[in-house]
């Protein structure tokens, strides 16, 4: 009897990590829902609110100085902003928020990794474990990268996309979703 309920107990373990994670690790916020307030302080020492970009498309990207899959991303999301600034009929920002509790490090990423975009906002943490910074606790964001593309009106029109998927977004349904 001891033979069947171990490996039991040990697929019953398993079942709930492999289907369990996902659901934790989902992002709060879903396409279709208006993206949460963001204020802050930018990299410059400006002040910042999301609501000051309505009318265009917004890419806000959780990330960390201290995220290997990130700073692999950010030429990515380089080539991306400066493909979608140099087109005019798009209009896109990228907002940037550093789920960090490391000024210094995450400045030195910003340069180091050439994050050309003016929208960088320190997202300071108590506990990288735990995400329990401000904004990315409102957003749900368990994990980086984590990014979010809204539409010019603020709503939420993709989560965690593949670049090539945020492109289709942008260019075949810019006046949709």
């Amino acid at each position: 009897m001891k033979k069947i309920i171990f490996p039991g107990i040990i697929a019953l373990i398993l079942f709930g990590y492999f289907v369990g994670k996902p659901l934790y690790m989902k992002p709060s916020y879903q396409r279709g829902e208006m993206a949460p307030a963001i204020t802050g302080t930018t990299l410059n020492g400006e002040n910042f609110s999301l609501s000051d970009l309505k009318g265009k498309f917004v890419l806000i990207d959780f990330w960390g100085s201290w995220c290997g899959p990130c700073r692999r991303e950010n030429p990515n999301l380089v080539a991306f902003y400066k493909k979608f600034k140099s087109n005019n009929d798009v209009d896109l920002e990228v907002v940037s928020i550093g789920v960090e509790t490391n000024e210094d490090r995450w400045k030195k990423a910003i340069n180091r990794d050439g994050l050309i975009w003016p929208y960088h906002i320190l997202d300071k943490a108590e506990s990288l474990r735990f995400f329990d910074s401000p904004i990315a606790k409102k957003y749900g964001v368990k994990e980086v990268p984590s990014k979010f593309l809204l539409n010019p009106s603020g709503e939420i029109i993709g989560v965690n996309l593949p670049f090539a998927e945020m492109e289709e977004k942008l260019t075949g349904q810019n006046s949709k979703n």
